[in-house]
């Protein structure tokens, strides 16, 4: 059976982003049930606005060459967003927006990120865990071909939620962040297999 290979990151630029710390413990879990996991900072991929004009004069910039070639080498995806106003990240939409152009005349748009399944999660100081996001999110996945399971988390009050080595203070929140990662894992071994 072929391992699968996840890519986890998180939609916020913030360097101790409470999304990014999400991404990694839900990695933790597709770990523990037999995955290889790579988890990414977008902080990372400093990248223009995608503008078709710069590609044009310019070609795609390194970073997000970068950002594409991980996505194309992994069959999954782990992605943690916080919301911003009602929607997700100019960041997270932006890298999407560049990693889903085609680098020649014979690669098909979007040919990094189609047939892929995520997982989706969020954090928010907020009491409503960024649950209008992640319905924004799951759309623009599905309209570029990705298989977003049905399961997804929305952590409320993050500021409280994350112990300070970086864990969920909650055992019943940890164990369902786990088991998201988990989740992925096994459906991917399956299709996989």
């Amino acid at each position: 059976m072929s391992t699968p290979k996840i890519l986890a990151l998180g939609g916020s630029l913030r360097r101790d982003s409470y999304n990014q710390k999400l991404a990694a413990l839900v990695a933790e879990g597709a770990r523990a049930a037999g995955a290889e996991v790579t988890v990414i900072s977008l902080h990372d991929f400093p990248m223009p606005l995608f503008d078709e004009d710069l590609e044009a004069s310019s070609g795609k910039p390194t970073t997000a060459k970068r950002l594409k070639q991980l996505f194309a080498d992994h069959d999954g995806l782990i992605i943690a967003s916080p919301e911003y106003n009602s929607s997700l990240t100019a960041a997270l939409k932006n890298a999407i927006d560049w990693v889903s152009r085609g680098d020649s005349e014979g690669e098909k748009p979007l040919s990094a990120l189609a047939g892929k399944t995520a997982v989706i999660c969020a954090a928010s100081p907020g009491g409503l865990g960024v649950l209008r996001g992640l319905v924004h999110l799951r759309a623009i996945l599905g309209n570029i071909g990705i298989t977003v399971l049905p399961d997804q988390i929305a952590v409320g009050s993050a500021f409280s939620a994350f112990a300070e080595d970086g864990s969920m203070s909650d055992a019943a929140m940890a164990k369902r962040v786990s088991d998201l990662g988990a989740g992925l894992a096994k459906h991917l071994q399956k299709l996989l297999a």
